[in-house]
């Protein structure tokens, strides 16, 4: 496949820039692998859709997602957690506002990070940052790694734990920049770009389609005898990094950390042998459950790193059914719904989901695919 298939016009005006008040209720668009057909609304027992008082059909909304999926069926959720990553501090002298990206820890005893700088024009080797008003939480550059990059050490003498608290603190939630390049960070951010069930703490950006999910309606699939699988893979900006190739098969990505434990694999497996649904819920369970998947079909036990690429067209191991938001053009995370289902089904989706108010993005829509 080549980049340049993965070209549509969105609008600014198509990104959302704020969730749904409740979680679970942003528009859900379910696509059909093999009958190739794409519902947007519901419908009555004859299949008619079903009108509001003003006449127009009514959208199926993500609380519908449950109708899909019968006892047995299986859910895989990515429960990475996000950090507060992005930090505005101050340079020493001439008190410039810069914001500091923390991407990863690099030594724990010796307060090293690896970050991303903005402007980065204006970072240089030996330039301290100041990050609070009283000036305790101060870190030195000692290192250029590329052009925005950057190793800083913290200053900061007390314990690691207290450390991470202080500075996770002065954090705030690291939404994407096609977000906040159009409005300030608010303080709901930090709860609106978690997942309810994260709980494994080193992401730098949500796994967005697990955002959907409320407690209301996992209780309800819980009740219905849906299961729940957690893997954990923590989500890096190379999501978000441009292509700079054509040829897709020329792209590297940037390896990320995964974990998948013996639980996961009893349950994901037990439904795979009884002939279950496995849902996976996003491009990054996609990605992990991949890495994971032995050539039975099976999950297996995993702890390490990841840099799959995954593009039309791509022959999946595990999962029959996913779930996905509506991404930007050329985004990697187009390219794997579009994998998963189908390169013409998928664009056919995004273009309705454009001629009909959809919303793009990690606080926008989303698909479900079926294998039906």
């Amino acid at each position: 496949m080549k980049l340049s298939q993965f070209k549509f016009n969105l609008p600014e005006e198509k990104i959302a820039l704020h969730p749904t008040y409740h979680r679970d209720e942003c528009r859900l668009m379910v696509l059909h692998r093999k009958s190739q057909r794409i519902d947007m609304y519901k419908t009555d027992e004859n299949g008619e859709p079903l009108l509001d008082e003003e006449g127009n059909p009514i959208f199926i909304d993500f609380r519908n997602v449950i109708d899909y999926f019968d006892e047995g069926d299986v859910f895989i959720f990515n429960d990475t957690k996000v950090f507060p990553a992005r930090l505005f501090g101050t340079k020493e002298k001439t008190d410039a506002r810069i914001e500091v990206f923390l991407l990863r820890e690099l030594n724990e005893e010796m307060r090293l990070w690896d970050v991303l700088v903005e402007p980065a024009r204006k970072i240089r080797i030996g330039n301290k940052l100041f990050f609070d008003e009283s000036g305790a939480m101060v870190a030195e550059v000692i290192d250029n790694t590329t052009s925005r990059g950057r190793t800083l050490r913290f200053l900061h003498d007390c314990s690691h734990e207290e450390f991470k608290n202080e500075l996770f603190a002065l954090g705030h939630a690291p939404l994407p920049r096609y977000i906040i390049d159009k409005r300030p960070i608010e303080d709901e951010d930090t709860d609106n770009f978690q997942c309810i069930f994260a709980k494994n703490e080193g992401s730098v950006t949500a796994p967005a389609t697990g955002l959907h999910f409320s407690r209301e309606l996992m209780k309800r699939m819980e009740i219905k005898g849906i299961n729940f699988a957690f893997i954990t893979l923590h989500c890096s900006l190379g999501n978000f990094h441009n292509i700079e190739v054509e040829d897709l098969t020329k792209h590297k990505m940037d390896s990320e950390q995964m974990f998948v434990n013996k639980e996961a694999c009893d349950i994901v497996n037990e439904a795979k042998k009884n002939k279950h649904h496995v849902c996976s819920v996003g491009t990054s369970t996609l990605k992990a459950t991949e890495t994971a998947v032995g050539t039975n079909g099976l999950l297996k036990e995993y702890e390490g790193w990841t840099n799959k690429f995954i593009f039309p067209n791509y022959d999946f191991g595990l999962s029959d059914t996913m779930i996905a938001n509506f991404y930007h053009p050329y985004s990697t995370l187009l390219m794997a719904t579009a994998a998963f289902g189908g390169y013409e089904l998928v664009m056919e989706a995004y273009q309705k989901a454009l001629d009909n108010g959809y919303r793009f993005g990690c606080y926008g829509d989303a698909m479900l695919i079926l294998n039906d």
